[in-house]
């Protein structure tokens, strides 16, 4: 679940290089734009109109200044879209996973919950099939759980996920806890999708597999929000869920299916709770909020804009 949670000027410092160039916005025509990036460290940060912010604070701070409605209300998100869509969420038992869930019952689809163990809540949604003892770096537990699922769905939300929460640095580093999160967030959403693809229970065409990973996962912008490093086991996951993802965007491509990689925003969950001091000044939200964002984006995903990378908070592209 993503956060920059060390945000610097390391951004406004570097050297900037301007080229003219064209480039396609995230929805629309091609229109002429000129390209300006930031480079540093070896990596080239793009200041294009399809590409969101990378300084957390400076984002809020700019959509407050532009009273951006994207950003600060959830206005824009149509839930009559998901009415009767058959829609399966991992780790949907806490946190964003369990406002997606509430969110969807809400919505009226047919909601699918798989995780480790139900709670109260999810015990009390009579209308909300759980399937329990579904452990995504297992691989036998997840191809029970994809025999659980009777019809094809819709959309596969990859939200399950961990974070190590003391900061990696040389001194302090936990390759066991490196590996457990690169199993789980980067290896993890793999097994789903794959067993539930082969099994043929994600609709084809039309199927829509969303991976929750983090703009944590964007080498280009670590000189910006970790300029010194560390969280190394966190910022490799996501790196390498997300280009699970695109490589699943490509293959499935093929049946008429179409993935994306989604950033859910920063919010008020118990993952995050390390960082409440920060919440105000980089726009957290109420995980209801940060639901609707990526039901949203969901709700736009098209083959034209299959493998992308996108920000939930603003909807526009974060480079890799």
């Amino acid at each position: 679940m993503a956060l920059a949670a060390r945000s610097s000027s390391a951004f406004a410092l570097a050297r900037r290089l301007t080229s003219p160039s064209s480039s396609t916005p995230r929805r629309g025509r091609p229109v002429a734009v000129t390209r300006t990036a930031t480079r540093s460290m070896g990596a080239t940060i793009p200041d294009d109109p399809k590409f969101t912010i990378p300084d957390q604070p400076a984002r809020f701070a700019q959509g407050k200044a532009d009273n951006n409605s994207r950003m600060l209300t959830t206005d824009f998100f149509d839930g009559t879209l998901f009415k009767n869509k058959r829609v399966l969420v991992t780790g949907g038992n806490r946190g964003v996973g369990l406002a997606l869930v509430r969110e969807l019952v809400a919505c009226g689809a047919d909601t699918i919950v798989a995780c480790r163990s139900s709670n109260e809540e999810l015990d009390g949604m009579k209308e909300v099939q759980v399937i329990v003892g579904c452990d995504v770096t297992d691989t036998a537990s997840i191809a029970a759980m994809a025999e659980q699922v009777t019809n094809p769905i819709d959309v596969l939300i990859n939200n399950a996920g961990y974070f190590y929460e003391p900061v990696e640095t040389l001194e302090t580093m936990n390759f066991e806890e490196e590996l457990k999160m690169l199993d789980i967030c980067a290896v993890g959403p793999l097994r789903v999708s794959a067993a539930l693809v082969n099994a043929g229970k994600v609709a084809a065409p039309g199927g829509k597999i969303a991976m929750i990973t983090s703009q944590g996962g964007s080498v280009a912008w670590r000189t910006v929000q970790n300029p010194t490093g560390n969280d190394y086991g966190h910022h490799m996951s996501k790196s390498a869920a997300n280009m699970g993802g695109v490589l699943l965007a490509q293959e499935l491509a093929s049946k008429g299916m179409m993935v994306q990689m989604l950033h859910p925003g920063f919010n008020k969950t118990g993952m995050t709770a390390k960082y409440e001091h920060i919440w105000e000044v980089e726009g957290a939200v109420d995980p209801s909020m940060g639901a609707k964002r990526v039901l949203h984006e969901v709700s736009l995903m098209t083959p034209e804009h299959n493998g992308l990378f996108i920000n939930c908070e603003d909807g526009l592209q974060i480079p890799w």
